[in-house]
């Protein structure tokens, strides 16, 4: 079997058992979960096997025409480079683990054959995205994923927390999506193709006109995708559904898209200075931000989530400053651990009853009640933290040492100016994520109170996915050094200075943050045990255990009591308050879309009933009328017919008379 039709197979397979899974659902509920996992690690095989057949060399390409366009063709393309062969199998490892992992999380759920239909469509579009090679095609995989990420977000759908963070979610990644489309129809426009291969081609030659407009209209869609600033709003409240979607949202499908699609096409966005240098800011406002939006957040899944926003700053830095390899590269690394955070972030609010670090915080012996999401969690903190050697740090490295090659001119493939932003901006990142990292271990497995509640041992294919993924995110950076020819040829190992700098702040972040809760839980001590329950702001913490049972939203209580122990209060001070909501964006928006929106809506319901309305009962009421006057006159009496017919001749004859005696 050539490697074309093995690479055809690996969106297919999943396509083809999402197709089933909605068939054969609710009449043979017992394939759904074959029909759920069998396809996917098919795909995963398959995806190997094309790994290993392009084995980082030169890129497969094929093509077939669909449809004649009269103008610009459209294409069923391939393009599989070393990017698109290791992303493929990312996605599919990640797929995989996931619908494993639901098989037990989500054993009692009545929409679970819906669910388990839509992961399996997810995966299809993502790796559609991954190894398309024509613009056109990747976009229905784009918009796949978009409608997918609606449903899933809004599984728990009675609920209205879920119902707003799914139309959220899918009505700003649009926003983003517009001008993104228009920028694929100008990018065509100018180089006379949608094939990727025809555009990098016509980038060289010089052949795109307006490469800034692109660019940014491109980046667009990309912020929205990636949720990046401004549009990376949507994410956090996309934890109202289950966890393992947000592991697969956040680890291998949707957010990464973004990043892959600006890595595909590179070359467009480095032909304009201005907007590597824009890609460059909003990286850095990402990368700052979300870190210190997660070192606030009590929900154990929104401090992920920001998280993942960081994460992905780190990639859009790394392509701000023309180094795609080192974005794939901690796309990669990134994808390996934050799946595992997440799902094993599912197993310990499983086992605690709720998702606040508050809440957990007053928990003793949570550890022992989760061992294994425990060490596997620690394993991907520490990974996330970038502490060597896992693997985050040499993917973290790898971003920190092409910043800095771009900074101190060494390339030219961006402006040193983004270079040095985007350098600072991951500095201070590496430094918060620390905090955050460290601050949720802290929370979530060293609380002190009452003991944990024992909710029995996790189901078995919930543990072994942790140990599964614990391994990449231990061992995946150690192999940089033989995956330069997979990430055009450079060199990915980290420099002393950079790892100095790099290992030096997280390190500095932790220890810091853990002298901080050290004295929180010192002040903590002294307060009434029943102080912080009775906080005017406390509310109750929503249960994951209880939304699997119930279908409430797997979401936890945002605004929980504070916890006197939170190291974070301290690290932050005032500014604790503002990073807990996110810098307030959502009420920026709110004032200054959302609010105008809602009064003109209201403008034209009121013109519409107030004047139009008015207008047409007005008509209506009138024929009406003059309806019922001609009614009257028809009494069905010929005498009177008659007699009004004389009268009329009478009249006109004397209209006539007049009419000539005036001539």
């Amino acid at each position: 079997m050539t490697t074309t039709t093995l690479a055809v197979l690996v969106p297919l397979l999943p396509f083809l058992g999402a197709a089933a899974g909605l068939l054969l659902g609710r009449t043979a509920p017992g394939f759904v979960r074959p029909l759920a996992v069998l396809p996917t690690l098919a795909a995963l095989v398959l995806a190997v096997l094309v790994a290993v057949r392009q084995g980082g060399g030169k890129a497969v390409d094929a093509a077939t025409q669909l449809t004649p366009t009269g103008s610009v063709p459209i294409e069923l393309a391939l393009h599989i480079d070393g990017f698109a062969a290791l992303t493929a199998v990312l996605v599919a490892v990640v797929a995989s683990c996931v619908q494993i992992y639901s098989t037990g999380y989500l054993r009692d759920d009545p929409r679970y054959p819906s669910y388990a239909a839509l992961v399996s469509l997810f995966t299809s579009a993502m790796l559609l995205v991954v190894y398309s090679g024509d613009l056109m095609v990747l976009l229905v995989g784009w918009e796949v994923m978009g409608i997918c990420s609606y449903f899933l977000v809004g599984h728990y759908w009675e609920t209205p927390e879920a119902r707003a963070a799914s139309l959220k979610a899918f009505v700003v990644t649009k926003l983003g999506d517009v001008p993104f489309l228009i920028g694929l129809f100008a990018l065509a426009a100018d180089a006379g193709t949608f094939r990727i291969t025809g555009v990098l081609g016509s980038v060289a030659a010089g052949g795109i006109d307006h490469p800034t407009v692109v660019a940014l209209l491109l980046l667009a869609g990309v912020a929205g995708k990636s949720a990046q600033f401004p549009l990376h709003t949507w994410l956090p409240d996309a934890m109202a559904g289950p966890t393992p979607v947000s592991a697969l949202i956040h680890a291998a499908t949707m957010v990464a898209a973004g990043v892959y699609f600006v890595a595909r096409l590179l070359p467009v966005f480095a032909a304009s200075a201005a907007a590597m240098t824009v890609l460059a800011v909003m990286a850095a406002l990402t990368m700052v931000g979300s870190a210190l939006a997660a070192l606030a957040q009590d929900d154990i899944k929104r401090v992920l989530a920001y998280s993942t926003i960081g994460q992905l700053g780190y990639m859009s830095g790394a392509l701000a400053v023309g180094d795609r390899g080192a974005a794939v590269f901690h796309l990669l690394s990134h994808g390996a651990f934050k799946a595992l955070l997440f799902l094993a972030a599912g197993v310990v609010i499983h086992a605690a009853g709720t998702n606040s670090l508050a809440a957990m915080c007053r928990m003793s012996g949570l550890a022992r009640r989760v061992p294994d999401a425990y060490w596997t969690m620690t394993v991907a903190l520490l990974a996330l933290a970038a502490i060597p050697p896992f693997a985050g740090f040499f993917s973290k490295e790898a971003v920190l040492v092409a910043a800095e090659h771009t900074a101190l001119g060494d390339r030219d493939v961006a402006p040193a100016g983004a270079g040095w932003i985007v350098f600072a901006a991951a500095l201070l990142t590496a430094l918060l994520t620390a905090a955050y990292a460290a601050r949720l271990w802290l929370l979530a497995f060293h609380g002190k109170g009452t003991e944990a509640p024992d909710h029995g041992r996790q189901p078995v294919a919930m543990n072994a996915v942790l140990w599964v993924l614990a391994l990449p995110s231990l061992a995946f950076g150690l192999t940089v050094t033989s995956l330069d020819d997979w990430f055009d040829g450079n060199a990915l190992t980290p420099t002393t200075t950079t790892a100095v700098l790099g290992t030096g702040l997280a390190l500095i972040g932790g220890l810091v943050t853990y002298a901080a809760w050290r004295r929180a839980t010192a002040r903590a001590a002294h307060v009434p045990i029943g102080a912080v329950a009775a906080h005017p702001d406390a509310e109750p913490a929503v249960s994951e255990a209880e939304a699997i049972a119930t279908h409430t939203p797997a979401y936890g209580s945002i605004a929980s009591a504070p916890d006197p122990a939170d190291p974070g209060r301290l690290l932050l001070g005032p500014l604790h308050r503002h990073a807990a909501t996110g810098f307030h964006l959502d009420a920026v928006y709110t004032a200054l879309f959302v609010r105008p929106v809602r009064a003109a809506a209201s403008l034209v319901r009121f013109l519409d009933r107030e004047v139009v309305e008015t207008y047409v009962r007005g008509a209506g009421t009138t024929t009406g009328l003059l309806g019922a006057a001609v009614r009257r006159a028809q009494t069905g009496n010929v005498q009177t017919y008659l007699s009004v017919l004389l009268a009329g001749s009478v009249v006109l004859a004397v209209a006539a008379v007049l009419v000539a005696a005036g001539a």
